[in-house]
């Protein structure tokens, strides 16, 4: 076992904001994160997507694809801005998958999980994300949905606080990694 090659998983946060409650949320996931596999956050501040761009990317977004190719699946945390997918996340995805026939993100095992201050807390930004994995053929992990309600309240001090919180994060990570297995997608 210690001979085997760890599972690689990208962290995407879908907030720019310092403190963001997502960015917490996807802390305390490589925190949790089994031994058999490690988390690497990418910072998704990207020019904004131009097509007129795609036959020469900018080298941040080569280099950004190459992160997202080589991982044997993608653990997203996001905020919902405006009842949907943040921007700069969004954006991510355009440069990540385009372009036509150079989609990084095809094929890939993919888990969402949300914290927002609201009742939902960020349910309707992970539903529009799993309509844009559906063009993309990703595979998302569909149990646990892990949705942070109240996140003030659940995070605190810049530390996830509550307990059934993180155990439906150790419960996606778990999901994402017997589903990337599932797909073959662990190289190790």
């Amino acid at each position: 076992m210690e001979n085997e090659k760890k599972m690689k998983i990208v962290g995407l946060v879908g907030s720019l904001r310092k403190d963001s409650f997502n960015r917490i949320l996807m802390a305390e996931a490589v925190k949790l994160c089994p031994a058999e596999a490690e988390i690497e956050i990418l910072g998704i501040e990207l020019p904004p997507f131009n097509q007129d761009r795609e036959t020469d990317l900018p080298k941040e977004v080569k280099k950004f694809k190459e992160k997202i190719r080589s991982a044997d699946a993608i653990l997203i945390a996001t905020a919902e801005y405006n009842y949907s997918i943040p921007g700069v996340l969004k954006n991510a995805i355009d440069w990540a998958s385009r372009p036509y026939g150079d989609n990084s993100l095809e094929g890939k095992p993919v888990a969402v999980m949300s914290a927002s201050i609201g009742m939902l807390g960020g349910a309707r930004a992970q539903y529009h994300l799993r309509q844009v994995f559906v063009f993309l053929d990703m595979h998302p992990v569909n149990r646990p949905e892990v949705m942070v309600s109240f996140a003030a309240e659940k995070i605190q001090g810049g530390v996830l606080q509550d307990e059934t919180t993180k155990e439906k994060v150790n419960e996606l990570l778990q999901a994402l990694i017997a589903w990337a297995k599932r797909l073959g997608n662990n190289k190790g």
